[in-house]
């Protein structure tokens, strides 16, 4: 309906512009994902089935569901015309012209399918606030914090990921369900699912959705459940959905005896609590205080430095963090943690139904607290969090203010991902702008309500500033550069993870204490 009121000319100028972009990537500097992608090309391409998750020759192993291993396969039969050589197994970490050019491409042409995505969120868009200039419109402002959002750009096309073809998937079920497709959106998240696994970081969320909408069909006057709406048919549906995609994706290796393995891939739970470098979450915090608490042992002599691991004081982020003073943390404590933090936000989309944005909230919220106490969390998960984010930030004032500081503080964790002088300028200036925009256009947007931030929320956003100046180029011109090189990643870790929980603090508290409206009661 918005995007019909004026015209799809602005949203196609918009995807056209972001893709150019994309093209203009084309030869930056790419991580070791790139030869991850190119080795699982190979496997795909050359080996049975039976091997797909047993092939070792390289250290980048095949650790994402079945279906993400057929999209590997699908791709390899285009990727052979282009140059043959980096199909062969054995060629670790070849990267022709040829080979660049069309991984790179392949990931521009599946964003396709993202953009389309957005297409069909900005199409969900009410017109409440339709304002005559078109830059002004909801919908024009939540496609440009999609299409052209930061983050997505510089994991992706950068640094190298196929995340916009996934989120693709989710942000289509998502726009699904606010259609009241309720059917198209599971099948969508159950093929999700299969794709990459992290998504089930959000599975709760549609579980409990599908469960309150679909399966119970009306409510009391008082917004309480009328239990005797229970549809068994809408059950059955849901769960042949799963079911058959199950099915699809797992039963081959069922079928070979191969299940174990394909989990014990999938799961790898032996990498350790943190990632190459802290995600931005409540271990980074765990793990500053504990060497803050190390160091200080240490000075007062309450630690003995020879029993001290070397790595936890001189290691910097390593894959294995042990801790000196405070208590190690297993995988069991992490779910535990998660499931602990989720659940407030479930109990809420089930007694305070909200319709679609009840059902955003909670996906934004199991997203982050997933992100906050998961184990080995990746630093590109808060992108699971920020994009959904965007379509309540051009709701209300107060998911705007929020989505303004988890976006920033988000976006500036993944600088540290691009390390080389050539992309330091290309990622500050990608940022400064949609940082701008983000920014300019939303408090145009609510220019009759408050501030969307108050002064220690933008006095915590300005430090941004000297902290990059800092890392990027007083440090390594000092002489702790040498002796403490991790420094810049645990100050960047330790200073946005304060930001994101500040935000997922904030957020909580908006959906707990918020009130429901008597449509919603009636709906």
């Amino acid at each position: 309906r918005a995007m019909a009121a004026g015209g799809r000319g602005w949203f196609r100028a918009l995807a056209l512009g972001v893709s150019f972009l994309k093209c203009l990537l084309i030869p930056a500097y790419y991580s070791t994902d790139f030869e991850v992608h190119r080795n699982w090309l190979a496997i795909t391409h050359n080996l049975p089935l039976s091997q797909w998750y047993y092939e070792a020759t390289s250290e980048w192993t095949l650790d994402y569901p079945p279906f993400f291993a057929w999209f590997e396969y699908v791709l390899s039969h285009i990727a052979k015309y282009f140059d043959p050589q980096m199909l062969v197994v054995e060629n670790l970490n070849y990267a022709s012209r040829a080979t660049i050019f069309f991984q790179r491409l392949s990931v521009i042409f599946t964003d396709t399918l993202f953009i389309y995505a957005v297409h069909e969120c900005c199409r969900c868009v009410n017109g409440k606030r339709a304002a005559k200039d078109i830059l002004e419109k909801p919908s024009f402002i939540l496609a440009v914090l999609l299409l052209w959002n930061f983050g997505l750009l510089i994991v992706d096309h950068i640094h190298f990921q196929y995340n916009g073809f996934l989120f693709g998937l989710m942000l289509l079920s998502v726009a699904r369900l606010c259609q009241k497709r309720y059917l198209e959106g599971a099948l969508l998240f159950a093929v999700l699912l299969h794709f990459k696994h992290i998504y089930m970081y959000v599975a709760p969320a549609y579980g409990i959705y599908l469960l309150r909408s679909y399966c119970f069909t009306a409510n009391n006057a008082d917004g309480s459940l009328k239990w005797r709406s229970f549809s068994f048919l809408h059950v059955t549906l849901l769960g042949l959905i799963v079911c058959l995609v199950s099915a699809l994706s797992l039963g081959p290796f069922l079928v070979l005896g191969q299940l174990p393995q394909v989990i014990s891939r999938l799961f790898p739970f032996k990498r350790g609590l943190c990632h190459a470098y802290w995600a931005p979450n409540f271990w980074a915090l765990y793990n500053a205080m504990d060497k803050a608490l190390t160091i200080l042992g240490l000075k007062c002599n309450f630690l003995d430095g020879t029993k001290i691991p070397k790595a936890s004081m001189t290691g910097g982020l390593v894959q294995e963090f042990q801790h000196t003073v405070l208590p190690s943390v297993t995988p069991l404590a992490t779910l535990i943690c998660t499931f602990i933090a989720i659940l407030p936000s479930v109990f809420c989309l089930w007694f305070k139904p909200q319709g679609p944005r009840g059902f955003l909230q909670c996906l934004v919220l199991c997203a982050l607290s997933s992100f906050m106490f998961g184990w080995h969390v990746h630093e590109k998960a808060i992108l699971l969090a920020i994009l959904p984010l965007s379509l309540l930030s051009i709701q209300r004032a107060k998911d705007a203010g929020i989505y303004l500081i988890l976006a920033t503080t988000g976006h500036f964790s993944l600088f540290p991902l691009l390390f080389t002088p050539p992309e330091l300028p290309i990622k500050i200036l990608l940022m400064l702008l949609f940082t701008v925009y983000s920014f300019s256009s939303l408090k145009s947007l609510f220019r009759k309500e408050k501030p969307l931030l108050n002064w220690l929320e933008t006095i915590y956003l300005i430090q941004l500033v000297p902290l990059e100046i800092f890392c990027e180029i007083i440090f390594p011109l000092t002489p702790w550069k040498s002796h403490f090189p991790f420094v810049p990643l645990l100050l960047t870790s330790v200073y946005c993870a304060l930001g994101i929980t500040y935000a997922w603090l904030k957020l909580y508290i908006s959906v707990l204490t918020e009130r429901i409206s008597v449509r919603h009661k009636a709906e």
